[in-house]
């Protein structure tokens, strides 16, 4: 066996690591920074904070955030409201829950501590729904119904809708009626696009459905004959609201088609995080098939906040680095740029709003 060389890490000009010193640590900006010069966790959260600062701080870039878990039951909303204020987000794909969820607090209805001696039959007889650790109550589910159908209202009912068309006209409605902070009210007013690709799996698809079929119930029950409530409910399921998703996928497909550079902030994963990625391949199948050609667009950069390692399979769990392999991403040697953070996004998340606060204000004084 040959005698090992034994190389000095500096001369083959590896970096360096710092000790955490809080005594030099005056801001979550230092803080950051300084984690990005640990190990382990730390050095990934530090690492996140310098992409994220890149991206929302190119001003080619769009960024889209995707969204998915209860975060605003976990009282996150603000932070994205915020984030859609400060100018960070320029597009936003979410779950129906979330949103459906944020709703609730945007109209002033709070969610509560789940006080763990209830038990869940409990909760079930008083009307609160528990999520984890929280709940939300019943009665704030059927107020987001009544602004929901308020909403629709006003709705041109001859035109499909999709859920971009619904979560503005539902950001108009807040901007208009309510006071305070809002997920869709800060994307209505800053012009924000909002998906919900999976739209009847939520609270508000629920609704929109609910609604159609109230337009049809005064026939059905008409019609009914012996037939009963049961009758009635198959006849008004075949009164469906003119939905159509393509809307929302060629509408998205268009934004990012427009954008110098793209980025994507992801908190989770599943179907939020998979159908905002997926315009690349929906380019290329378009270019194969259809005989086009048009320029595949691909993300430059990419944080992701997800407790899932890759082994679990899950979308969730998708690495940057294999979306490549599906024409998804610009790659490192092409200059693209990731960081993923295996954290629960309540622990970390606000750490890093709180840093890209810091940063942008000093970076305004600095410009002034």
């Amino acid at each position: 066996m040959a005698a090992r060389e034994f190389h000095d890490g500096a001369k083959d000009g590896l970096e360096a690591l710092e000790p955490l010193d809080p005594r030099k640590i005056s801001s979550f900006d230092d803080l950051l920074v300084a984690m990005s010069k640990t190990a382990f966790g730390g050095r990934r959260l530090g690492e996140a904070f310098d992409v994220l600062w890149a991206m929302v701080n190119d001003p080619e870039c769009k960024v889209v955030m995707t969204l998915s878990g209860a975060m605003t039951i976990a009282k996150m909303g603000k932070i994205i409201s915020t984030m859609v204020d400060e100018g960070m987000v320029h597009c936003i794909i979410s779950t129906g829950a979330l949103i459906a969820h944020g709703l609730s607090e945007s109209v002033g209805k709070t969610h509560y501590r789940h006080r763990p001696s209830m038990s869940d039959e409990e909760l079930f007889q008083k009307g609160y729904n528990r999520v984890y650790d929280t709940l939300e109550m019943e009665t704030n589910l059927n107020y987001v119904e009544h602004v929901v159908s308020q909403t629709l209202k006003r709705v041109d009912h001859d035109q499909p809708l999709s859920s971009e068309v619904l979560t503005r006209e539902l950001g108009k409605t807040l901007a208009e009626q309510f006071d305070g902070d809002g997920i869709l009210k800060s994307a209505y007013l800053k012009h924000v696009p909002v998906y919900i690709p999976a739209f009847t799996d939520s609270e508000m698809g629920l609704d929109v459905g609910t609604w159609a079929m109230g337009r049809a119930i005064d026939q059905a029950r008409s019609q009914a004959g012996d037939g009963g409530d049961l009758a009635v409910l198959r006849a008004i399921h075949r009164s469906c609201p003119s939905f159509n998703p393509y809307l929302d996928l060629n509408s998205y497909t268009d934004q990012i088609l427009s954008a110098k550079k793209l980025g994507i902030f992801t908190i989770g994963g599943g179907v939020p995080r998979n159908w905002a990625q997926q315009v690349g391949p929906y380019i290329e199948i378009g270019n194969l098939r259809l005989g086009l050609n048009v320029k595949p667009p691909r993300f430059h950069y990419g944080v992701r906040i997800c407790p899932e390692p890759d082994y679990w399979g899950g979308l969730s769990g998708c690495t940057y680095q294999e979306g490549i392999s599906w024409g998804k991403f610009v790659a490192p040697k092409e200059g693209g740029r990731f960081a993923e953070v295996l954290s629960d996004a309540t622990v970390v998340w606000p750490l890093l709003m709180m840093g890209l606060l810091e940063r942008k204000k000093v970076a305004s004084v600095r410009r002034v």
